[in-house]
């Protein structure tokens, strides 16, 4: 390994694609994230290296997989395996049936099994040798999210000198939910073993910070503005905010191609009369998606002169389907999409369109620029990037988007969108009749100042402010990150 060059070392649950099986071979899918759009030139150019899980349990007949999806993406690819138990107490256990939910405030589908800390620790050490195996003393190792969080005490405890920098995307509870985690003051201690520790906004920072006053003796914090330096157990820990975002001119571009426009006519061909209220989550109960189907129906019952002129499109991304809870909520969702176009479909009308399926790239922006109204309401999220991808396809400018005021987005396209309680159902449904009526003059007035903040602060930007607030020596060692080249 070349020690001349400096590395960055991304580290996260998963690697940056997927693998399917087909018959008796695997089928790589490479990953269309934002994450891995902005990181991938890096990597490439650095010739750094991403570790994480392939997603498969164990590690039989993947090996050339993953070499070969090293060499198409130009950058080294280190996979940590996991076997079913590992899979049953780490993933679907600490991580989804502990973290997920309680930092998502929603501590009532929280399952405290004791030996699920013990198995997040096992897959943090071994996660932290994969790494320890493959970074210099030179490098800086960039780990992500709440899977990993004991990986840099792991490092630690290994003798690893190596700047690490830490960036959870999800958002951080406030005091009194996180006091109800058993091993909290053993995650917040973890977390102090990271250099650089990022979040998505100024409130995750707050509630971290007050949760480690509480709980953490001897600490103090110290400076103001978007990063502060907080002293403990005699080390310095900077702490900051980098809101996350998207590759604005690649959804803005691709939403003006032919392409979308041909699946934007499709879809207006589908629902030919009235606007259309688009809603598209992942299968999660965080995503409030059964708060949003009452919020409509109450609408419905209020505006009767507006049946036939108005239809939700909402669209469910299958997740997690192998944890019960998920299973019950698609079960849940399903009867109350069932429920109201039961009492209010008409002749040529059915209030709702719901389909319960992954998109492809180009049906997904055609639905972002048909719809005259976007209807994004989680009850929490770290950021929700599809209220930024929504406004960057808006290629007519004319369109409204309804936030929840518990999206991370909302601080930054609260000048824009209409920001709502999502568990205040007659909120959300006079929300939508606002936006009904909203006069073009306003609706695109509101739309270009959150274009504009989406594509001054796009993926790359975030990228470039994380690694400049890094303490990993001279920055300067890593290449400008910049957009793509143009094709």
């Amino acid at each position: 390994m070349d020690r001349d060059v400096r590395k960055l070392i991304i580290a996260s649950n998963r690697l940056p694609f997927v693998l399917e099986r087909k018959d008796d071979s695997w089928n790589l899918v490479p990953g269309s994230g934002g994450l891995v759009t902005a990181l991938a030139p890096v990597l490439r150019d650095r010739g750094g290296i991403w570790i994480g899980w392939p997603g498969i349990v164990g590690s039989v007949g993947i090996s050339d997989q993953i070499a070969l999806a090293s060499k198409s993406a130009g950058f080294n690819m280190k996979p940590v395996h996991l076997d079913e138990e590992d899979v049953k107490r780490y993933y679907i256990g600490l991580s989804n049936e502990v973290l997920w939910p309680l930092f998502h405030d929603l501590q009532s589908y929280c399952n405290f099994d004791p030996s699920y800390w013990q198995a997040f620790l096992d897959i943090n050490a071994r996660f932290a040798r994969v790494i320890s195996e493959n970074s210099g003393p030179d490098d800086f190792i960039w780990v992500h999210d709440y899977h990993l969080l004991d990986t840099a005490s792991e490092l630690k405890r290994m003798g690893t000198s190596t700047n690490i920098g830490f960036f959870l995307h999800i958002p951080f509870p406030p005091l009194d939910i996180f006091a109800k985690l058993p091993w909290r003051t053993e995650i917040l201690h973890s977390m102090l073993d990271y250099d650089l520790i990022g979040f998505q906004t100024v409130r995750d920072r707050r509630n971290f910070i007050q949760c480690l006053r509480t709980f953490v003796d001897d600490i103090s914090i110290e400076g103001k503005g978007q990063v502060l330096t907080a002293r403990a157990e005699g080390r310095s820990i900077r702490i900051g905010y980098f809101p996350i975002s998207i590759d604005y001119n690649e959804f803005s571009q691709m939403a003006g191609s032919r392409e979308v426009a041909d699946a934007a006519w499709y879809i207006h061909e589908d629902i030919p009369k009235g606007k259309i209220i688009l809603g598209v989550d992942r299968l999660d109960y965080t995503k409030g998606i059964l708060y949003r189907l009452r919020a409509f129906e109450n609408f419905l019952t209020k505006h009767p002169e507006l049946h036939r002129k108005i239809t939700l499109v909402q669209v469910v991304v299958p997740s997690r389907r192998n944890i019960p809870v998920y299973e019950e909520l698609k079960i849940e969702i399903e009867r109350m999409v069932g429920e109201i176009n039961g009492r209010f479909t008409r002749s040529g009308w059915v209030p709702i369109h719901y389909s319960f399926r992954s998109l492809s790239r180009p049906e997904l922006l055609g639905y972002y620029r048909t719809a005259e109204i976007a209807l994004i309401t989680p009850l929490k999220d770290g950021m929700n990037l599809v209220a930024k991808e929504y406004c960057a396809s808006n290629t007519e400018q004319s369109g409204v988007l309804i936030l929840s005021e518990f999206a991370g987005a909302a601080p930054q396209m609260k000048k824009g969108a209409i920001l709502v309680n999502p568990y205040n159902i007659e909120e959300v449904s006079e929300a939508i009749y606002k936006a009904w009526n909203m006069d073009l003059r306003e609706r695109r007035t509101r739309m270009k100042k959150m274009q504009a903040l989406v594509a001054k602060n796009d993926i790359y930007w975030w990228v470039n402010s994380y690694l400049n607030a890094s303490i990993a020596g001279n920055l300067d060692d890593f290449p400008p990150v910049g957009y793509i080249e143009p094709q």
